[in-house]
């Protein structure tokens, strides 16, 4: 049972997506700086210095929370919406969907004419045409 598990793990695609989950979850932390240390303050300049990661509507409280932060509202034991976060993690959402759509485009791309080359190399050379054949055998009958 070792020896076909040591078998399966040490497979290309196995590894391939080992490698791909790490990169992607690499990948990932760096759209989220992205989002949250330039893209999140420019849309908060937009709309008027606006700080969307403390963003938060309060569904129920005992505690009066105005002014409070999000992570102040939510030690305080206030039920919150956190509307600013949700804004946030979607704009990473629609940031990675973009990019891992335009790699598996890109790669498409790539395959169709890599396939597109192994055709016309494996594409068996044309033959005489039937004049050519003809005309072969009409000198060679002249002879």
């Amino acid at each position: 049972m070792f020896s076909e598990f040591k078998e399966f793990i040490a497979k290309g695609n196995v590894m391939q997506l080992a490698v791909a989950v790490i990169i992607g979850g690499a990948f990932a932390t760096i759209v989220k700086s992205m989002t949250d240390e330039l893209i999140m303050p420019i849309v908060g300049a937009i709309f008027g210095n606006v700080d969307f990661s403390d963003k938060y509507t309060v569904l129920s409280s005992d505690v009066d929370v105005a002014g409070m932060s999000l992570e102040a509202a939510r030690e305080a034991g206030a039920n919150v919406l956190a509307w600013g976060s949700f804004i946030s993690a979607v704009i990473n959402f629609l940031i990675l969907a973009f990019i891992i759509f335009m790699l598996v485009r890109y790669a498409n791309k790539a395959m169709a004419q890599f396939e597109k080359e192994e055709e016309e190399a494996s594409a068996e050379p044309a033959g005489p045409s039937e004049i050519d054949l003809l005309t072969e055998i009409r000198d060679a009958l002249k002879k």
